[in-house]
């Protein structure tokens, strides 16, 4: 039965995942948070974190960790197919038609149209992870937020906008000021 209930959740986030990973983020959210409660905020944040940093686009990484810590390999196995599938679908249809259709303005008209559509996926997406970053799964208030996470975000923020760095670097590089962080924390 769970692998039943995985395969139509992920389905669920294949098929209405328009706009790429960063837009699928809500979604898998809504499913593996809020209605299977298969994840917490927290590890959903690391699920985020995890998928960034290996190869993949991130819902197929996020429904193989899923699958896995839900149902193990059949699960990851499943998960994966389910979020899989449609997009196979969906892209093999689009593509005929859009080769068949590509220079009719109603079709480039659409397409223009959706695109804020996904901003704000994407957008709604990243305020979640923030929130969980800051202030974790407590109350926003100024007296919550988590300051050193700000100060982690504030730094790393700078070379992505300044410069062409590597975000898996940039990443990495989070990773040890909080653990340096803690580390003087605990020693202190």
């Amino acid at each position: 039965m769970i692998l039943l209930e995985l395969f139509l959740s992920f389905v669920q986030i294949g098929l209405f995942s328009f706009g790429g990973g960063y837009a699928a983020l809500p979604l898998i959210q809504q499913q593996v948070v809020d209605n299977h409660a298969w994840l917490s905020m927290t590890e959903f944040t690391n699920l985020i974190t995890i998928s960034q940093m290996t190869p993949g686009p991130i819902a197929i990484n996020s429904a193989t960790f899923v699958g896995i810590k839900i149902a193990g390999i059949p699960g990851a196995v499943v998960a994966t197919l389910g979020c899989v599938l449609p997009s196979c679908i969906i892209v093999t249809i689009i593509a005929k038609l859009y080769l068949k259709y590509r220079n009719m303005a109603m079709l480039q008209g659409i397409l223009h149209s959706l695109r804020p559509a996904v901003v704000a996926l994407i957008g709604s997406a990243g305020i979640s992870v923030l929130q969980s970053a800051f202030w974790g799964t407590g109350a926003i208030s100024l007296s919550q937020i988590n300051w050193v996470m700000v100060v982690i975000f504030a730094l790393c923020l700078i070379p992505l906008l300044k410069t062409k760095v590597n975000p898996v670097w940039v990443m990495l590089g989070a990773g040890v000021v909080n653990l340096l962080v803690k580390l003087v924390m605990k020693a202190g």
